[in-house]
């Protein structure tokens, strides 16, 4: 909440500089938020309000990856695969092996939810190859691939990711990937999805993540 407030000053000052690049970022880190939030409406309008007209390369491939990420959560995969296959693969080679690496994760788990398991596979390995796994990207994107195609050792990732997200220190990541596994455990083991659905909440400063909060809670 306090890094919405702030992104929201900082919006205004970009606005009186004229800089187009920097005003899209403002904008495309506040949709990263309200998708965060699970608030998809206003992600959504927040995100199409920018044009891409004169934005330099690495600003478009971080709105279009962003679009990615909403249409993610909304589990709208078709319209997510749409977007991915907006950049070409030339386009993506000359941006920074970090958001290459992002871009192809999120394109990933939108060809795993679009069940389109070759292209899939395709795009986890290149996350494998543009990113250091020292976040636990590369086996959350694994995780995410192998739950959307249906795959029985999708935890294995899932746990994997979340012991990496525990070392660097990324609660929300932490968070979600808990509640993920207790989606995907609930039909085996209620017990260990109910602690793990708990572990979740507590994970989550309830203040801000209030939405996904309540997801947990009816869940429970």
């Amino acid at each position: 909440a306090k890094g919405y407030s702030q992104l929201e000053r900082a919006l205004v000052a970009s606005r009186k500089e004229a800089d187009l690049n920097s005003e899209t970022r403002i904008f495309i880190a506040m949709g990263q938020v309200r998708t965060m939030s699970l608030d998809f409406e206003l992600a959504d309008s927040l995100l199409n309000v920018i044009h891409d007209d004169g934005l330099d390369r690495s600003t478009k491939a971080m709105l279009v990856k962003s679009k990615v990420t909403l249409k993610n959560a909304s589990e709208k995969f078709n319209e997510a695969v749409s977007l991915c296959e907006s950049v070409s693969e030339e386009e993506l080679d000359k941006l920074a092996d970090e958001l290459q690496g992002s871009f192809y994760s999120e394109c990933a788990i939108a060809y795993a939810g679009a069940h389109r398991e070759d292209k899939a596979k395709q795009a986890l390995k290149m996350v494998d190859k543009r990113l250091d796994d020292d976040t636990g990207i590369y086996y959350w994107t694994e995780a995410r691939t192998r739950d959307w195609l249906g795959q029985d050792d999708a935890d294995k990732f899932y746990h994997k990711a979340e012991s990496e997200s525990v070392k660097s220190n990324t609660p929300y990541m932490t968070a979600s990937i808990l509640y993920h596994r207790a989606k995907l455990m609930s039909k085996t083991n209620p017990a260990v999805a109910k602690d793990l659905l708990r572990r979740c909440k507590t994970s989550f400063d309830r203040r801000s993540e209030e939405r996904f909060s309540r997801n947990a809670e009816t869940d429970l």
